[in-house]
């Protein structure tokens, strides 16, 4: 049996674990992982050649939450329980900051996770999109317009409030990695919502968008989807039925869904109401 080392996962491995993520079919790019590996704790095992064949990570947002992401195990070393393992540090992890972890499981993921702890929130169909919709237009009383960077500490404190979560660090970093796809919504000078998207390694991600209206999040999502060539991929929760209409009538596809789960105790992360789209399963 060849053997295994558990290691930290550093931002200079961002390269060499991306094969993790590439080879499960993910949409994470190098960038991503070394965003992640920079502000994360993450956790890996090498074989015997150097060569990461198994990784689990847990980002901070804010003092009483860590997202959990990124627990992949190459194919050859799979049922040896080395994914649960390093989850299960991860968590000890999350515990010993006093924090809760939250995490967007695929279906196969979900039964690993029920018996840790974890809870369901809500469903989050992942839609595939080749290209925008019809302009979506906002309320006659709404305001679209491109975010700039001095916006960052009022978008950071609607977003908080709304989704539980505080991810100023993610936002600003989405905001100056992809300037063309962060637009701000404003009603009588007051950030109504926001839309922040990436590029990945097959499909522009759009999300997270938080706005105080369905309405509102559609013509975001409509303006960041303009905004760039596809394909896409946009994580909606299925309370919102607005935007599955319109995603469908583009041409849209749902071939599956993740599920919001948490363990522990965070008030409001339950709530989807003006969670338009999520930022993918790694960033929340």
């Amino acid at each position: 049996m060849t053997p295994l080392i558990e290691r930290d996962l550093r931002p200079q491995d961002a390269e060499a674990a991306w094969t993790l993520s590439i080879e499960a079919g993910w949409n994470q790019n190098v960038a991503d992982w070394r965003f992640m590996l920079t502000h994360g704790k993450a956790l890996g095992v090498v074989d015997d050649t150097g060569t990461w064949v198994a990784s689990a990570l847990a980002l901070p947002l804010g003092a009483r939450l860590s997202w959990l992401s990124m627990v992949l195990v190459t194919q050859a070393q799979r049922r040896r329980g080395l994914g649960t393992a390093l989850l299960k540090r991860c968590l000890a992890h999350v515990e010993a900051r006093g924090a809760a972890a939250g995490l967007d499981a695929t279906e196969l993921g979900r039964p690993v996770y029920l018996p840790l702890g974890f809870r369901d929130l809500y469903r989050i169909p992942r839609w595939h999109i080749d290209r925008a919709g019809d302009p979506v237009p906002p309320p006659a009383d709404v305001l679209l317009r491109p975010m700039l960077e001095a916006d960052l500490v009022r978008v950071s404190t609607f977003d908080v409030a709304r989704s539980a979560m505080e991810r100023g660090y993610i936002l600003a970093h989405l905001r100056t990695r992809r300037p063309d796809l962060a637009w701000i919504a404003e009603r009588d000078g007051r950030v109504a919502g926001y839309a922040v998207g990436r590029e990945g390694r097959a499909a522009t991600s759009i999300g997270p968008i938080v706005a105080d209206e369905e309405g509102i999040g559609l013509a975001l999502a409509s303006r960041a989807l303009a905004a760039a060539p596809g394909p896409f991929l946009m994580d909606v929760p299925d309370t919102h039925d607005e935007v599955a209409r319109w995603l469908r009538a583009a041409g849209a596809t749902s071939p599956r869904a993740f599920v919001r789960m948490l363990r522990g105790a965070l008030p409001g992360l339950e709530r989807d109401r003006h969670i338009i789209a999520l930022a993918g399963a790694e960033l929340a």
